[in-house]
């Protein structure tokens, strides 16, 4: 089986950040791709700019390198014909330098989709957009991506969105979380909407608990400065996290139309029980990493990373939470997420309660619970752990085993980047896979209270071993309910 590609319509993208990191490990790389696989039309252009002076040349030349750093087997015809459609024009983000030349490069044609690409920081999301539609450089067919994080707070968070909507409708902002490209993301729908096996279990009558876990191996490299100011309940839980409950937890849509979705998502946040100040100690756990190992070896402490022995930014956040409704009655949902964790592994388990009674002696060994094992990365693919008979004559022994799909072995093909994936749903004007402005907006509504508690409870993050799974105070948070982490699926 092979995967289709269908081309979409001409476009010019204009990426702001072109030199920076996200541009150069994930866009570039990405448009390449597609453009690799016939997606992207002839005649479609790329135009980078950032405050940096630079030639056409000399930016697709900085591009050259950045894609060969990312990519493997590149074929170089292929290459010349991408870097063909790259440009460049120096803009300052705040000021209005080099705009009346970003105009007259994107012309007078209004024909084209134009997608403006805001791989800054969120300060310049609102600047930018003003200078956009102040030089006339928005039209009908023009759409906005903005990058995560948007705002600190609900409150910084409706600023920025009060700032982009002046110059763009709601219809035409693209809110990206790349968590929601991933091809296991999407097919957590297919799995619970087309097949009858799972949808009638998918309820507190039938799953035990859900966990939802997003590890790195990596400590803050350089974002140090960017992360003491988020830490990782804003940098993850508020919106990728939160994001995966949703497809998790919503109810089925009455189309895969995108407000059909979103409106289910948004249903999901509003459901989600506030959790009360007496109980923020029981049900959340932040820590933070001292000097310890890594997969590459010694590693040192991230306030010896920052230079700060004063921070209280927590680089791990493990809650518990539940989702109000009939389906999901008195089910949890274990939230984990942290740097310098043993591995690099984000995944949805979704553990089903045990049989009712056990038929098998002792002598067949324990019955283990079902789990559906949805891995994001690094492997991308399925797993549904069941229990059957360990084959051989010496009589009943039961074995928990799980049937294994990997998405790279099953279809034989590359995983296509979630960027390029999203990127063309940009171009194609497809906002399923978008947060919507009220989806940001209570997802900070359950957020706040959390950070409003951690600003006057002076204790400080728990500390963990680098290397090691986090606080044991994260393991306490779990087993209180007679659950367990799974560390390895």
């Amino acid at each position: 089986m092979t995967a289709r590609t269908i081309p979409v319509d001409l476009f010019d993208l204009v990426i702001f950040g072109a030199t920076g990191d996200l541009a150069q490990r994930k866009l570039l790389p990405g448009l390449f791709h597609r453009d690799e696989q016939g997606q992207i039309p002839p005649g479609a252009r790329i135009i980078g700019t950032s405050r940096r002076a630079m030639s056409d040349a000399e930016y697709r030349t900085l591009a050259e390198t950045a894609i060969k750093s990312h990519v493997k087997d590149i074929n170089a015809e292929k290459l010349g014909g991408f870097l063909s459609r790259l440009f460049y024009v120096a803009a300052e983000a705040s000021k209005d330098e080099g705009w009346p030349k970003l105009d007259a490069k994107l012309g007078e044609d209004q024909s084209r989709i134009r997608v403006f690409y805001l791989a800054v920081g969120p300060d310049l999301f609102g600047p930018i957009c003003e200078r956009l539609g102040r030089h006339g450089m928005v039209t009908p067919k023009s759409r906005v991506v903005v990058e995560k994080p948007i705002g600190k707070d609900g409150a910084s968070a409706e600023a920025i969105n009060d700032a982009v909507g002046k110059v763009f409708k709601e219809s035409s902002i693209y809110r990206i979380d790349h968590y929601l490209g991933k091809e296991t993301v999407q097919n957590l729908m297919a799995l619970r909407f087309a097949n009858a096996l799972f949808e009638p279990l998918w309820n507190s009558r039938f799953i035990d608990h859900v966990q939802i876990t997003v590890a790195e191996t990596l400590g803050v490299e350089g974002r140090a400065g960017y992360y003491d100011t988020a830490g990782a309940l804003r940098d993850m839980v508020q919106n990728h996290i939160l994001q995966l409950l949703c497809l998790v937890a919503m109810e089925p849509p009455t189309s895969l139309d995108a407000d059909a979705v979103r409106d289910e998502k948004l249903k999901v946040l509003k459901a989600l029980k506030p959790i009360q100040p007496e109980r923020m100690d029981q049900f959340i756990v932040r820590g933070q990493y001292m000097a310890g190992a890594s997969p590459e070896g010694p590693v040192p402490g991230y306030l010896d990373e920052l230079g700060n022995a004063q921070s209280m930014t927590e680089t791990f956040v493990a809650l518990r939470c539940e989702v109000g409704t009939w389906r999901w009655n008195s089910v949890p949902f274990y939230l984990r997420t942290g740097k310098r964790l043993p591995s690099r592994v984000s995944e949805i388990v979704v553990e089903f309660k045990p049989v009712p009674h056990n038929i098998f002696g002792r002598a067949a060994g324990p019955v283990s619970q079902n789990r559906l094992v949805i891995r994001l990365q690094p492997d991308e693919g399925v797993k549904l752990w069941l229990m059957i008979k360990d084959p051989g004559p010496g009589g009943m022994r039961l074995a928990h085993v799980p049937l294994d799909m990997s998405f790279a072995q099953a279809f034989n093909v590359r995983n296509p980047d979630a960027y390029e994936r999203l990127i063309m749903d940009v171009v194609r004007g497809n906002q399923t896979l978008f947060m919507r402005r009220d989806e940001v907006a209570t997802a900070w509504k359950w957020i706040d209270p959390i950070l409003d508690y951690w600003k006057t409870n002076a204790e400080p993050p728990r500390s963990y071993t680098a290397g090691t799974w986090g606080p044991a105070a994260s393991v306490a948070l779990i087993e209180r309910d007679g659950n367990t982490w799974q560390e390895s699926a």
